[in-house]
């Protein structure tokens, strides 16, 4: 009697320890997971004779994903002025752009996985604060109210432990009626692009 109880036991237990070796060698995301984000830019549109111009991205974004398709995102990244040749009224084309920083809460979406990899979509809402500057008319600081959409890709290493991350985002803002000459009044886009470190300090 003993032995016909303890065959399936065994079985289940075999069955149990082959899935979970099989869960822990397939790369991808844990439960949690940080970005490190050493390098980017933040691309603004000119828009309504205010000028185009790009500032260098770094930051940190931290992942909680429910499920295997369903994550929440929080995101910081500062967006620091570089000198972009750009043209605004008659100031020297050497002129810096205020610097700014970028906080955004987002809803990540997995649509497809390629082996190792994971096509995500990505869209929230956040902040953008624009860092006084008085060489452009920006006297004071001043936040604007943020939408994001697009999306990327990750790349995770056999242990799952690290991995890689290209992301890209569509950002636009709401208009405001007090914003500074140089930014405008309307709606302005943005592009950012960055490269990541992905930490996973959970699996």
């Amino acid at each position: 009697m003993r032995h016909w109880i303890a065959i399936p036991i065994a079985a289940v237990l075999i069955v149990g320890a082959d899935r979970a070796y099989a869960q822990e060698t397939t790369p991808g995301p844990g439960v949690l997971e940080a970005t490190v984000i050493p390098g980017g830019v933040g691309f603004v549109q000119s828009k309504s004779g205010s000028p185009s111009f790009g500032n260098y991205g770094l930051g940190t974004a931290v992942t909680y994903n429910i499920n295997r398709i369903i994550g929440v995102e929080g995101d910081v990244a500062a967006m620091i002025s570089t000198t972009s040749g750009m043209q605004f009224g008659d100031l020297d084309g050497h002129t810096k752009a205020p610097n700014f920083l970028n906080y955004n809460a987002s809803a990540i979406v997995s649509a497809a996985r390629l082996g190792p990899s994971v096509i995500y979509g990505a869209g929230g809402i956040g902040g953008l604060t624009m860092f006084e500057r008085a060489d452009v008319g920006v006297t004071n600081d001043k936040t604007f109210l943020i939408g994001n959409v697009g999306g990327g890709l990750k790349w995770y290493a056999p242990n799952s432990r690290w991995g890689l991350r290209g992301d890209y985002r569509f950002m636009f803002t709401r208009s405001s009626d007090d914003a500074p000459s140089f930014f405008g009044q309307d709606s302005r886009y943005i592009h950012r692009v960055y490269g990541g470190l992905i930490i996973n300090t959970s699996r």
